[in-house]
């Protein structure tokens, strides 16, 4: 839903002469007007579910209106009459769609859903009612074709590049009778990702593993016992146990569940969830996307759906793509194929007289840990209390590098009594920017974590951003320490470095702000901020025991580093697979016909050469959220392509006195503050002064051997 298109939210409306229909929407609706709160930050306490159908519609009605006002002009383009007014298009629809899509990914309900369901094809026929309307893209191309004589700065310049590429990427070059194709292709998929989405939430919820036995629970922490009995309780199962499912192939519970029959258990529960060929089986809508993207990419120009999605990325191509994960499928198979002889040794060891399967990895690559490493997760996890972690550490981290100090504002309403609100202040004292987090999961909320707007920073709309963060960590039972994993610690980094992405920018046009930039690039902040979660200042000021205060050991700490590289076959092969899954699904021709959904993903892993059988994708074809409804369809190489900039980018601090207030400050101006003003391969090497290295990748991940590995 969250698309930044066109006058910002720009989202997509049926359009039968609609200009004819522009009925105010009613004052008491929350969004008829901006909201009165710092920083216009939405109205949770009175938003009620029934005001977004018509705000929505409303929305799309207003803008639709003032586009066509735009196109209809008889005045010559300039880029005030027509970008400008564009930029300026849409904000009671930005404003509803902002706060929808939040709701409907992190705390939808049937209401909400069914108001999706309706809203979607409607919103792909307002998209193109835009993008396909000829006197408004012949203003564009006017722009464009004179954009040398205009007297543009160098972001002006971008804009009108940007709006181009957009509409001709959209179809406006079309004939009439393949635009009408394109608007049926388009309404299609609006409805079809809508529904994936839905039924897959559905899925994961009724995956659960219910418990009846406590014993078969052996291995885990009270802590974890008494979640599992919550999550019970809160399906009407009380005295049973219930295990949710994460989003993710593997699940982190199997890291400490000793009952083998319990672990394959839940492992078929997470890779079949979706494919009971029941009501939440999602496999019929996948062969219909596959195929329909395949035709709208045909008529766009492009052999393939992954060909037009990356042609306006940094790889500009599928084969670039894919070269740089296919060159690395040799090694990290060799590494995972070590890590799994160790595991099976220490089985044999034990007399196990079984062989090493999917739900066994987690499991005893922690047994591997503990017997190489002297590092047991149950010894560190008491020192990652999340709330001393966000303060102390991901706060801690931006006050080091950028300045910003944060304050929690309980007076600012949220969508659920989990979320919390924070005003971020400049290093000058100046309010900038405001903040949520919602980090516990829930039955209304999908699977995984995401950072999204509220509202988008922008120079030209006066507008400050508000963003938020998205986890899905483990809420503790009642009296129990809010505990949280390494992993989860690298998740909170990581999401706020797609935060300070929004918060940081100083951008004039809301279409270039904040993240608005390529998806193989968008990752590179928040992966970047990843780094600090493990910087030894910071690791020292957040990494105290929750009881007693005291920091982690040094000896403690000298064995997570130890630590860095472990594992890293497992997780390099289990990212490459659902990748190269991803590009093989989306290079399928339009000639393709429709696909066995399971046939395929068994084929295509083989052909990549990465299908290890104790090594599964990270998320299969049925359960693949980021490419089938949340806007990564061919680009889920976008994580590695980014890694390879974020990890050269540290190197690049490494090698100029790492964590400073001034390299922070060279950062936050040259890449966090610049949203997609300029080509993104262009600012990363006037960041650099070079283009970036694959090395400093392949020594963070154990692929390449170091000085200080000999």
């Amino acid at each position: 839903m969250n698309l930044i298109l066109v006058g910002g939210f720009g989202m997509l409306a049926n359009v039968t002469d609609v200009a004819a229909k522009t009925a105010a929407l009613p004052t008491s609706n929350p969004f008829a007007a901006a909201s009165a709160l710092p920083f216009q930050a939405p109205p949770f306490d009175k938003i009620k579910d029934g005001d977004y159908q018509p705000a929505l519609e409303a929305g799309m009605r207003e803008q639709l209106a003032e586009m066509n006002k735009i196109a209809a002009l008889k005045a010559a383009p300039t880029f005030a009459n027509t970008i400008e007014a564009m930029e300026r298009s849409g904000q009671l629809l930005n404003r509803v769609g902002a706060v929808f899509g939040a709701l409907t990914g992190a705390d939808t309900n049937k209401t909400l859903q069914k108001v999706q369901e309706d809203i979607a094809p409607k919103l792909a026929e307002h998209q193109d009612a835009i993008y396909l309307n000829d006197k408004l893209f012949q203003r564009v191309k006017k722009l464009y074709d004179t954009r040398a004589t205009l007297g543009l700065d160098p972001e002006q310049n971008e804009l009108v590049e940007r709006y181009y590429r957009n509409f001709v990427r959209a179809g406006a070059q079309l004939g009439e009778a393949d635009k009408v194709k394109l608007r049926a292709l388009n309404k299609e998929e609006s409805t079809l990702t809508t529904d994936f989405q839905n039924k897959l939430l559905a899925a994961n919820n009724a995956g659960a593993v219910v418990v009846s036995d406590k014993a078969e629970l052996a291995g885990f922490s009270a802590a974890d016992t008494a979640a599992a009995a919550d999550a019970a309780k809160s399906r009407k199962l009380d005295g049973k146990h219930v295990i949710t499912l994460q989003n993710t192939t593997q699940q982190p519970a199997q890291v400490s569940l000793q009952n083998r029959a319990l672990r394959e258990r839940l492992f078929k529960a997470s890779t079949e969830r979706a494919e009971h060929t029941d009501a939440n089986d999602t496999r019929a809508i996948i062969q219909r996307l596959a195929v329909l993207r395949a035709e709208r990419a045909k008529l766009l120009g492009f052999p393939n759906f992954a060909a037009y999605t990356l042609d306006d990325q940094m790889a500009k191509t599928p084969e670039a793509a894919e070269k740089l994960m296919t060159d690395m499928v040799p090694a990290v198979i060799a590494k995972a194929h070590g890590e799994a002889a160790k595991m099976l040794a220490l089985i044999d060891k034990n007399k196990g007289g079984f062989k090493l399967a999917p739900w066994d990895w987690q499991f005893y690559a922690e047994q591997v840990r503990k017997a190489e490493y002297d590092l047991d997760a149950a010894q560190i996890k008491p020192y990652f209390e999340i709330d001393r972690v966000l303060h102390d550490g991901v706060f801690f981290a931006a006050n080091q590098m950028y300045g910003l100090t944060f304050k929690e504002r309980k007076d600012i309403p949220v969508w659920d009594p989990d979320v919390r609100a924070f005003e971020v202040f400049d290093k000058d004292g100046t309010s900038m920017a405001l903040f949520y987090a919602d980090y516990w999961k829930r039955d209304s909320k999908r699977g995984g974590a995401w950072m999204d707007n509220l509202m988008g920073q922008s120079g030209l709309l006066g507008t400050k951003p508000v963003v938020f963060n998205v986890c899905n960590f483990t809420k503790p039972s009642a009296g129990q320490p809010a505990l949280i994993t390494f992993e989860d610690v690298t998740t909170m980094f990581h999401e706020f470095g797609h935060a300070l992405h929004g918060m940081l920018s100083n951008v004039k046009y809301p279409t270039l702000s904040g993240t608005n930039v390529p998806r193989d690039f968008v990752e590179f902040p928040s992966q970047f901020n990843e780094h600090w979660a493990s910087d030894p200042k910071v690791f020292a000021n957040y990494a105290k025991h929750y009881q007693t205060g005291a920091p982690m050991p040094a000896e403690l700490v000298e064995k997570i580093k130890k630590t860095r590289t472990f594992n890293q076959g497992f997780a390099t092969t289990e990212y490459l697979a659902a990748a190269l899954l991803d590009m093989a699904w989306h290079t399928l021709p339009e000639s393709t016909p429709k696909q066995d959904v399971d046939a395929f993903e068994t084929k295509a892993l083989k052909e990549f050469k990465i299908d290890m059988y104790e090594v599964p994708p990270r998320y299969r074809t049925s359960y693949f959220a980021h490419i089938w409804g949340g806007g990564y369809a061919a680009g889920y190489y976008a994580y590695l392509w980014s890694e390879v900039l974020d990890h050269d980018a540290f190197y690049w601090f490494r090698e100029h006195g790492g964590m400073t207030r001034e390299n922070g400050q060279r950062f936050r101006d040259m890449v966090l503050s610049r949203g997609s003003t300029e080509d993104m391969a262009k600012l990363y090497r006037d960041f650099r002064g070079r283009d970036p290295s694959v090395e400093p990748l392949l020594e963070q991940r154990g692929l390449k051997e170091t000085a200080g590995d000999k």
